[in-house]
């Protein structure tokens, strides 16, 4: 709710500036709640879902459409590289969406989690891309 409504964002931000304003607010990358965390001063971390689609406005497709779920390994990692290379995401409908990724969402409740995440780090590795514990190193992927 939070990636779209900028009054709950405001306040989610504003809660965890209160609690401690080194926190870092992950969000759904281009969301409300990204915006609210810059807006209140925050270090923020805009999250990708590798196997998930994406409508052209950058939100998520409804999780009771039939194509929300990106079952195959392949192009989860496919769509997954083009958001990190790239900065963009394409829809169902074919258009490219900018996205930024600075973390990757795993569902953790996959049959297949521990093997996808083990695919996913191969794949970054393998395309030269530095990983990194969250804003430790500057110019290096956030993942």
């Amino acid at each position: 709710m939070a990636a779209r409504n900028s009054e709950l964002a405001d306040a989610i931000a504003d809660a965890v500036y209160r609690v401690n304003p080194e926190l870092i607010l992950f969000g759904l990358s281009g969301s409300e709640l990204i915006q609210a965390g810059n807006r209140r001063g925050l270090r923020t971390a805009s999250e990708v879902f590798a196997d998930r689609t994406y409508q052209q406005d950058g939100a998520l497709t409804p999780r009771n459409n039939s194509d929300a779920l990106i079952k195959d390994p392949g192009q989860a990692l496919k769509q997954l590289l083009q958001m990190v290379k790239e900065g963009t995401v394409s829809s169902p409908q074919g258009t490219a969406v900018p996205i930024l990724a600075e973390t990757i969402c795993i569902h953790g409740d996959g049959e297949q989690a521990l093997l996808f995440v083990r695919q996913i780090r191969e794949l970054l590795i393998a395309e030269g891309i530095v990983l990194c514990a969250f804003g430790n190193q500057a110019g290096r992927a956030k993942l």
